[in-house]
């Protein structure tokens, strides 16, 4: 069982569970841009045009939303709240000595934690789209009902490991976004966009080397994070929903692709190794 203690700091999260908010305003193109191009866990090729008519109608829909006071069950920080902020820090622990050792600062991102639908300045975040790094804003935003989709659709195994690995990976977009990699690469191509993917999954990998050296995580538990990489990875998701795989269409990379990129950071810990992607 991972032990989390073993992480003194706290990161940075925001509980909009049970919250009703509308969604920033605006964002245009980058918005869609960010949706077709990397930021769906389920790999599935869009129109870049019906991507942008639904960012605006949601937009519309939500923009006046009320804010509601947060139901008594989201009040304090619950045991999902603290875990998560738990891992955020680990992931800081990870990549702050790394980046001063490159003469640079790191800058940790925020997550936000809602149900739903919650605003961004990506002009929205939804369920639908899973956990997602927003790097306008420079935060996650993670709806954990994602996880009983994964475990009811594609029989996932959802431990603290494996949710800890989702985390590490959206760390991993903060990551290329501080280094300009992420924006660099912005563009709608599928090729493009599985590359971003596997590299976020490497820099995963450094951060499951540096909590597996810390003892925060048995390196026999990181098996649990790699399972996770395989779960999402296209051809998985594509033979669960349409019985067919369509390598032309993936947007993250086959199972296979997903795990060897993560296990190339952990075995490693050096994140020079995940520039070749």
């Amino acid at each position: 069982m991972a032990d989390w203690t073993k992480i003194t700091g706290v990161g940075d999260v925001e509980d909009r569970r049970g919250l009703s908010t509308g969604v920033l305003a605006g964002g245009g193109g980058i918005v869609t841009v960010i949706i077709v191009f990397a930021l769906n866990y389920f790999g599935i090729a869009v129109d870049p045009a019906l991507v942008q008519t639904a960012v605006t109608q949601f937009d519309q829909a939500t923009a006046t939303a009320r804010k509601q006071s947060q139901p008594p069950e989201f009040s304090g920080d619950d045991s999902y709240q603290v875990f998560t902020a738990k891992v955020l820090a680990s992931t800081t622990d990870t990549w702050t000595p790394i980046f001063a050792s490159a003469n640079q600062s790191y800058t940790a991102p925020k997550i936000v934690l809602f149900r739903t639908a919650t605003a961004s300045a990506c002009g929205g975040a939804t369920s639908q789209m899973g956990p997602h790094y927003c790097p306008a804003d420079q935060m996650i935003y993670i709806d954990e009902i994602f996880y009983d989709a994964l475990k009811t659709k594609f029989q996932a195994n959802p431990t603290e490991t494996a949710q800890a690995y989702v985390v590490a990976h959206e760390v991993g977009h903060h990551v290329q976004h501080q280094l300009g990699a992420f924006d660099a690469r912005a563009n709608t191509t599928n090729a493009a966009s599985v590359q971003v993917e596997l590299q976020a999954d490497c820099y995963a990998g450094i951060w499951g080397y540096s909590v597996s050296k810390l003892g925060v995580v048995a390196p026999a538990e990181m098996r649990q994070a790699m399972d996770m990489a395989a779960v999402v990875g296209d051809d998985h998701i594509q033979r669960n929903t349409t019985g067919r795989v369509s390598p032309e269409t993936w947007t993250h990379g086959s199972s296979a692709q997903r795990i060897e990129a993560f296990t190339r950071g952990y075995n490693t810990g050096n994140p020079g190794v995940c520039k070749n992607f």
